[in-house]
């Protein structure tokens, strides 16, 4: 290859390389944003975690809930309540409202921030219908929760003593194109346990310390139903546990993940799961596997 052709290449190649590079940052970069905020919590991006394992701090501050909703979407959003008062590694369960006043189904995102924003990083989501995109039925309604703490590691910021107030604020708008599409009838109280859903929140919710076969940081939960407490086999349980002496069963589950130190006083366990219907569903998944052949799990 002639000089001149080699030193033409040795320029347009770089050249193709470098506007290819952008690009791809271009078609990425709405991704690369939402990664960056939730990261750093920069413009009030909330935090998303899988349970409150801070502890309590006497100081507190006030929360409050703010809604909108996309011209193009025909719902109805409102937070249940206005605002609560919780203390920083408090774990809390708020509700919010929603109905399609349309004629046809629906599928909406909520977006949402927190100001001011340096309160961002420090504002903690357990469980919210804003991870994924939500279907809502021709005229129905749905009570929909949100389980939050706000991390203690606040108190250590210089820059956010004098925080006192916190807004929580979501806008719906349609799903321009929904991906992880769930319905909003599974916040139905009245719907009927499904142990499905259960898998999926056992997974999310349960897994990272609980097996179905293995002990990890908890006891195995396979063939939970009808096990005398505190008798999973190679586990090292706490003594109250041990002497509480009785089986497991539906009503007892679901009061044990509500509170485990108030059920029983003295076990080790700190996580809660406070919404009814995630723990109803998830009983409904230990359950099922109970009754499985310890072969087939």
């Amino acid at each position: 290859m002639p000089r001149a052709r080699r030193s033409h290449w040795r320029v347009v190649i770089p050249l193709l390389l470098t506007i290819a590079a952008m690009g791809g940052l271009v078609s990425y970069s709405a991704t690369l944003y939402r990664l960056f905020c939730a990261a750093t919590g920069y413009n009030g991006t909330t935090q998303r975690v899988l349970a409150d394992t801070a502890a309590e701090t006497g100081r507190a501050v006030t929360v409050r809930f703010e809604t909108q909703t996309a011209p193009d979407l025909p719902w109805r959003f409102a937070p249940v309540q206005s605002e609560v008062r919780v203390h920083l590694g408090e774990e809390k369960l708020v509700f919010f409202a929603a109905r399609n006043l349309s004629d046809k189904p629906l599928i909406g995102h909520a977006t949402f921030n927190v100001t001011p924003y340096k309160a961002g990083p420090y504002f903690n989501k357990i469980q919210c219908f804003c991870f994924s995109d939500e279907r809502l039925g021709p005229g129905e309604s749905a009570t929909m929760p949100v389980d939050f703490y706000v991390d203690p590691a606040l108190d250590q910021d210089a820059n956010a003593k004098d925080l006192t107030v916190i807004t929580l604020s979501y806008t719906f708008f349609p799903s321009a194109d929904p991906t992880d599409i769930k319905d909003l009838s599974r916040f139905d109280p009245n719907a009927p346990p499904d142990a499905a859903r259960g898998r999926e929140l056992f997974a999310e919710r349960c897994a990272a310390c609980h097996g179905l076969d293995e002990n990890k940081g908890g006891p195995m939960l396979g063939g939970v139903f009808g096990r005398e407490a505190g008798t999973a086999a190679g586990y090292p349980y706490s003594a109250a546990l041990k002497n509480w002496g009785r089986a497991w069963d539906e009503a007892s589950l679901d009061r044990w993940l509500a509170d485990p130190p108030v059920f029983i006083p003295g076990v080790k366990m700190p996580i809660r799961v406070l919404d009814a219907n995630t723990r109803r569903d998830i009983v409904a998944y230990l359950k099922a596997e109970s009754e499985r052949p310890q072969a087939a799990r």
